[in-house]
């Protein structure tokens, strides 16, 4: 189906269903521990052994020669697979080449070999005894150092794009001329993924098949990535994650335990199961990357922004994109005079690649100081500030309009619900005891983007409706909303529905990433039912456009039969997909909102306490308000910890990170939150999908870190513009008190 119109007579507009506050069907497994996660498949894997992943031990060079006889010799090894005995690996369009290294090595704790033995201790003792002759290469791992060199550089992030350099007017002439400037640099640290379950996999060959149980967001690209590296081709590749726990973006691609189980599984004659440790999660996948920011503005003395410029740089490994850090600034505030502009170094980390909001995740921990900082320099409101640059229309192409905008309307819901009027805009004035209080907010955005999706929907004898998709849940709730769409389309009870998802033996969905899986994974099952309903409708001798599917009826007119009729006794399937042409050329899709925090800060120690958080959203539809808020309240608390407690310590001689396990990793408990609101405007955006909806799960980070930033800032004065914002940091400036 193609979706490029506003969707009309929309079985969806009924809303019996979708819209619903439904508990998560998957929710009693997940809460009796009876869903099985991928190193969990004991049952449909028979006999596995164990692998165990060597990480190198030095973050550049190269590896002289190994010495393998004592682990090969040590008590229950049954093989060991490096670079050399591994088979031709080729590079995939995601590089998966490089998660076995050799004799190159890229970075620290890269995969240089896998011990597989009949249990995971003997794995793990035998990696121990391999000896590595090791050839140390001298390596840069200090962004600010590289700085300077650092080339423009263009790149697309998932769920977000710029240019390497874009401008519009005349910058520097508007900026120099501008009454009120500020010109100010920001930082923010590399940080961890750090979800509960790590990278794992179970890898079964049967002669030249490969079935791979594994965690994973997106199936489609799991089964490319191998096929493209392993050389086999896909039809021969059948890879299965029903249930993930946690993935902000470090799934997206398969990791070093997915190829290397494959591996391991091929050499020693058997399965393989293979996790991550959590040191390997830090320092073996993806994270997301340190930037630098430099954001100027210009204004008038009306406080209209006239120039704005973001400038970025972030640094990867060879071949590596940036952190797309300036994309919110080419979209969020109008200014006649623009500029982006992205520089990437070559940095011997660990690949940084999507965490939750890539790109607008960090830049907006910049750009809404930076807005609060040009308030104040106007004498304005920071709430009016921004609703008094708001813009209807893309400012990079003015002939584009939103196809919905309601950011104001989130900054002034938000305000009046959290008692914004109530703030003293005089850092430092507030105090309660040995607490001063202080009160901050940011805007946030995040873009919703589209992207094609199918679904295979069937009807059984009985009424009952079955959707299969190789749609992820990564603890998102995409079993729940994808039932209540089937159950909407084909007017069936919510209970008659059963959905099953993660497996590449279903038609291809969008998957779970960049807050685009929601929308477009219940399109394509929109797609799938509107032909599910014409073969039914036709079987009983109804007009589609007529006919009406409700309570397992189906009616039109003054006829009726039950729908479980049409299924005859073979049963009836319909298979097709959502696809947009060229809409997103037609419309710029955003999602926005307003964040605002209350702290409190102690007058002596400067200890943080969040003590109120509210999130207004604006994403169109919002499917399942109870998974919905479930996932913003989840990203509030994420943007928390990007605030306060998360960074990934770099060891600038020896290049890894030395926090690399959740002792030294530092993110959110309970302790640290406190009670958090979310409001989503009642809104439907029939140009995003034939849902109406949009994507929320990432919008809800976006901005949170500022507005704790500027709470901070209210309460004591002190402007910290380097993340996250500890003690240390507040100390080192006096109080405004």
């Amino acid at each position: 189906m193609k979706f490029d119109t506003p969707a009309t007579n929309n079985p969806i507009d009924q809303l019996n269903v979708v819209g619903k506050p439904v508990d998560r069907i998957d929710g009693p497994q997940k809460t009796t521990g009876t869903a099985p996660y991928a190193y969990e498949r004991h049952d449909v894997v028979p006999g596995q052994a164990y692998g165990y992943i060597l990480g190198s031990a030095i973050a550049k060079g190269s590896i002289r020669s190994f010495d393998l006889g004592d682990a090969k010799a040590a008590p229950g090894v049954i093989t060991i697979v490096t670079w050399q005995n591994a088979g031709k690996l080729a590079k995939s369009k995601s590089n998966t080449a490089r998660l076995l290294a050799g004799p190159e090595i890229q970075h620290y704790h890269q995969a240089i070999a896998l011990v597989v033995a009949e249990t995971f201790e003997q794995a793990r003792a035998a990696a121990r005894l391999i000896r590595v002759d090791y050839v140390r290469e001298k390596g840069q791992f200090d962004l600010a150092a590289q700085m300077q060199s650092a080339p423009l550089v263009g790149g697309t992030n998932t769920g977000s794009a710029a240019p390497a350099i874009d401008q519009i007017g005349d910058f520097q002439g508007a900026f120099a001329a501008a009454p009120f400037r500020i010109d100010q640099r920001y930082t923010t640290p590399d940080e961890s993924h750090a979800m509960m379950e790590p990278h794992a996999s179970i890898a079964a060959w049967q002669g030249d098949s490969l079935t791979l149980w594994t965690s994973n967001q997106m199936i489609a690209w799991a089964v490319r990535d191998l096929s493209e590296t392993l050389l086999i081709p896909r039809e021969k590749i059948r890879v299965i994650s029903p249930y993930i726990g946690g993935g902000f973006g470090a799934k997206l691609w398969i990791q070093s335990d997915a190829l290397l189980a494959a591996l391991g599984a091929r050499a020693a004659g058997r399965p393989v199961k293979v996790a991550l440790t959590r040191p390997q999660l830090m320092n073996n996948t993806t994270h997301r990357p340190a930037t630098i920011q430099r954001i100027r503005i210009g204004a008038t003395r009306d406080g209209k922004i006239n120039a704005i410029a973001h400038e970025s740089w972030s640094g990867n490994l060879p071949g590596g994109r940036p952190e797309t850090a300036v994309d919110q600034t080419r979209l969020l505030y109008a200014g006649a005079n623009r500029l982006t502009a992205m520089r990437l170094a070559v940095l011997d980390l660990a690949e940084g690649n999507s965490m939750r909001a890539p790109g607008e995740a960090s830049g907006l921990m910049a750009l809404e100081i930076a807005m609060d900082e040009m308030a104040e320099k106007l004498g304005m409101d920071p709430v009016q500030f921004r609703i008094a640059n708001d813009t209807q229309v893309d400012p990079q192409k003015p002939g584009r309009p939103f196809s919905q905008r309601h950011l104001i309307e989130c900054l002034r819901a938000g305000a009046v619900r959290f008692g914004w009027s109530k703030r003293n805009p005089l850092p430092g004035k507030t105090r309660e005891g040995q607490w001063l209080v202080g009160m901050g907010m940011a805007a946030a955005f995040r873009n919703n983007l589209l992207t094609k999706s199918a679904a295979r929907v069937r009807l059984d004898n009985r009424g009952g409706v079955t959707v299969e998709t190789d749609m992820t849940d990564i603890g998102t709730g995409s079993y729940t909303i994808i039932a209540q769409t089937a159950a909407e389309m084909m007017g069936v009870p919510l209970n008659r529905v059963v959905v099953r998802l993660g497996d590449s033996a279903f038609p291809v969905s969008a998957g779970s990433g960049g807050q685009w899986g929601a929308n477009n994974s219940t399109a394509g099952v929109y797609a799938a039912c509107v032909k599910l309903r014409e073969a039914a409708a036709q079987k009983l001798g109804f007009d589609v456009a007529d006919a009406v599917f409700a309570n397992g009826q189906v009616r039109s007119g003054s006829r009726s039969a039950p729908l479980a009729q049409a299924a005859g006794e073979g049963g009836l399937v319909a298979e097709d997909g959502i696809e947009y042409g060229d809409l997103d050329k037609k419309y710029q899709q955003s999602t926005f909102g307003a964040h605002f925090v209350e702290v409190g800060v102690d007058a002596a120690t400067s200890e943080i306490r969040v003590r109120r958080m509210l999130a207004v959203c604006a994403a169109g539809r919002i499917l399942n308000p109870k998974s919905a808020r479930s996932q913003v309240i989840g990203a509030m608390t994420m943007g928390v910890g990007a605030a306060l407690m998360e960074e990934l310590a770099v060891d600038k001689r020896f290049g890894f990170f030395v926090n690399h396990d959740l002792a030294g990793y530092e993110v959110p408990v309970h302790a640290d939150i406190p009670h958090q609101d979310v409001v989503f405007l009642g809104e439907a955006d029939p140009i995003s999908s034939p849902m109406k909806a949009k994507g929320v799960g990432e919008l809800g980070i976006c901005g949170v870190a500022a507005a704790i930033a500027n709470a901070i800032y209210n309460a004591t004065g002190v402007r910290v513009r380097d993340y996250p914002i500890t003690l240390d940091k507040l100390l080192a400036q006096p109080k405004a008190v």
